[in-house]
């Protein structure tokens, strides 16, 4: 399905029902939107069937950015995370989502930030999935150290820092991203746009949207695997230690990478479907 939202047109999917029946009662589940990394190289596709899960709890709504998947295509030297945060409102008015539960991984993540500081008050609550408010190449290089070495932290530095590096080299860096990563046919599903990808680089290298959490204004579930070397638990605090007191939870899933989901799914969706149920079990999906 496809909405014209924001002067872009965004593909979209869902899963489950917003409304279910409840004995004489259609009783209303909590909406929550997912929201893809990149930039360029992912879209919706490598989060499925995985999340569907969230379906026995809430409507499950997955989304493709602009330029992103099957999303409209535009200049890739326009593209800016503000925009995709500002289409992430437009796109949830234009549907009626009310007080959406937004879930953003990697990328995707701090597009959510964005989009809770942007405009406080719209969702209903956060959750930002290995992910980081601001890009720190030495933290990041440290991190594939601990997991892979120095030969995979040199190689993780040179890409990350906007050298070139082999299909081969990127590998053995995607390979350390944790204990388990999207399989081969799980990549093959998606839509690139290859274009975006080197201006999305040189917009992540500048990424420092620390200052702008202070804005967000509602509760906020921050989670990170413990082994994740590309947002370390180090970033993962940093969100939560700059978010206003109270509304910022933290949760390290032990033995788990950036895809937490695939290296620990018990512990995982303890967490995550745990949150959204207790956002169901209030009428005000902020309180």
């Amino acid at each position: 399905m496809r909405v014209d939202v924001n002067g872009t047109r965004l593909w979209f999917d869902v899963d489950g029902s917003e409304l279910v029946p409840d004995g004489p009662a259609m009783r209303q589940r909590p909406t929550v939107v997912l929201v893809h990394g990149g930039p360029g190289s992912w879209d919706h596709s490598y989060l499925k069937p995985h999340f569907a899960r969230l379906a026995g709890a809430a409507q499950v709504v997955y989304l493709d950015l602009r330029d992103h998947g099957r999303s409209a295509r535009h200049d890739p030297e326009r593209w800016r995370f503000e925009e995709c945060a500002d289409d992430l409102r437009a796109f949830c008015d234009a549907l009626g989502i009310e007080r959406p539960v937004v879930l953003g991984h990697s990328m995707g993540g701090w597009i959510v930030a964005l989009y809770g500081a942007r405009h406080p008050g719209h969702a209903g609550v956060l959750i930002l999935q290995s992910t980081m408010a601001r890009f720190d190449l030495d933290r990041l290089v440290d991190g594939f150290r601990r997991m892979a070495g120095d030969e995979v932290a040199e190689l993780a530095r040179r890409d990350y820092g906007g050298e070139a590096v082999s299909d081969e080299e990127w590998g053995r860096v995607f390979a350390a991203f944790g204990p388990s990563v999207p399989n081969v046919a799980e990549l093959a599903r998606r839509v690139r746009n290859d274009a975006l990808g080197p201006h999305g680089m040189r917009l992540m290298a500048e990424l420092d949207i620390v200052g702008q959490l202070d804005r967000i204004t509602c509760p906020t579930l921050v989670c990170v695997g413990s082994l994740d070397p590309v947002t370390p638990v180090a970033a993962a605090r940093e969100i939560v230690d700059t978010l206003p007191t109270g509304l910022g939870r933290l949760e390290v899933i032990d033995g788990a990478g950036h895809f937490p989901w695939l290296d620990r799914p018990d512990a995982y969706w303890s967490v995550v479907s745990g949150f959204v149920t207790r956002v169901q079990d209030h009428a005000d999906l902020g309180s």
